[in-house]
């Protein structure tokens, strides 16, 4: 039973001997930085993609050139374009032809044509001796009246004729049209044979070779404006209503940790990224950068908030809870405000000058 009890003793004034630290409450200029990762990347990127399947048969460009636009980039060979081009200019010939006014179903019909109008004139000549004759009493009535069905049948065949002409001569001209289109069709299908720089730029990525086949839509390379290189960042949903545009920030790149580089908030992706599981920010440097590789990766400081002359303490003293240590080692409840990488703005339960305590472990 005194061991016991000895022990307790002793246990209790292990526990009320530990150590501590003070500080005292201040005021400071505070500021709230928001920490995001991220990476290098030039502005304006495309994919530069095929436009039709085949195989590559030449690439004109390596990782790292800088290309204009126009230029052609890559040829893909596509052989059932080449065949499309070639029967649609021969069909175009053969349309124009047959709408040429000596083209022999024309011609045909035109020698119809003629042949019934020489039948119309014949018929009304006959019509009117008909008429001298059947006025004078020298034919029966039912003649004349005969002839006159007969003219009015030639009529009717002429102008069958003459629509039918007509109507040969527009399909003719509209075979035309249609495979002067189709032949438009399949010279733009075949220049998508040569892969061309849309922009002017930078080729950051090369992702095709001389003999892959490709088909429309896969990308062979990425291309981006290598004068304007800015901070991709992925920020945490945490601490995304803190961000505005315009926000100034301070750059680490990975490659060199001891210079830093001065950003702002340039524009908020209104989506979330589902492959990052952040919110993505566009920041454009505010000053030039030494070394602009797209991709490098960077560390970012955010600032969201700042106050001047603000009431504040280090941040390790504040305990779980927001609960203060003070000098009777009582636990005081305080309201906070801005939080640091050090300190921390108090808002109430201190006031300047008073000290605090932080155990020690």
């Amino acid at each position: 039973m005194k061991k016991l009890l000895l022990l307790s003793i002793t246990i209790l004034l292990f526990s009320c001997g530990k150590k501590t630290e003070e500080t005292k409450v201040e005021r400071k200029n505070i500021t709230e930085m928001v920490f995001a990762s991220g990476t290098l990347k030039a502005d304006d990127e495309y994919n530069l993609m095929a436009q039709t399947d085949g195989y590559i048969t030449k690439i004109n460009f390596n990782e790292g050139d800088e290309v204009v636009i126009g230029k052609t980039l890559a040829i893909i060979d596509n052989p059932q374009s080449n065949i499309n081009t070639k029967s649609g200019s021969k069909l175009l010939k053969i349309a124009k032809e047959n709408s040429n006014s000596n083209a022999p179903l024309l011609q045909q019909s035109k020698a119809n044509l003629n042949a019934a109008k020489l039948k119309l004139q014949q018929d009304e000549l006959q019509a009117l001796r008909y008429k001298k004759l059947v006025d004078n009493n020298s034919i029966a009535k039912v003649e004349y009246e005969n002839i006159v069905i007969a003219v009015s049948n030639s009529k009717a065949i002429v102008l069958a004729l003459e629509q039918q002409y007509q109507n040969l001569l527009v399909q003719a001209n509209q075979q035309v049209i249609i495979q002067n289109q189709q032949l438009e069709n399949s010279n733009a299908i075949q220049s998508f044979n040569e892969v061309k720089a849309l922009v002017s730029g930078k080729i950051y990525k090369q992702k095709k070779q001389v003999g892959d086949y490709v088909r429309k839509g896969d990308i062979i390379a990425v291309l981006a404006n290598n004068q304007k290189i800015y901070a991709n960042l992925n920020i945490d949903e945490s601490n995304m209503d803190k961000i505005k545009l315009n926000q100034q920030i301070v750059i680490k790149l990975n490659v060199n940790t001891t210079k830093t580089y001065k950003a702002e908030v340039s524009e908020i992706l209104p989506t979330f990224d589902e492959q990052s599981q952040s919110f993505i920010v566009k920041a454009f440097f505010t000053e030039p950068i030494d070394f602009a590789i797209s991709g490098t990766q960077l560390e970012a400081n955010i600032l969201v908030n700042e106050k001047k002359k603000t009431l504040v303490m280090p941040r390790s003293y504040l305990g779980y809870g927001n609960k203060v240590l003070d000098t009777d080692k009582n636990q005081i409840d305080v309201k906070t405000g801005i939080v640091s990488s050090d300190y921390v703005e108090i808002l109430q339960g201190l006031k300047e000058g008073e000290t605090v305590l932080k155990e020690l472990d």
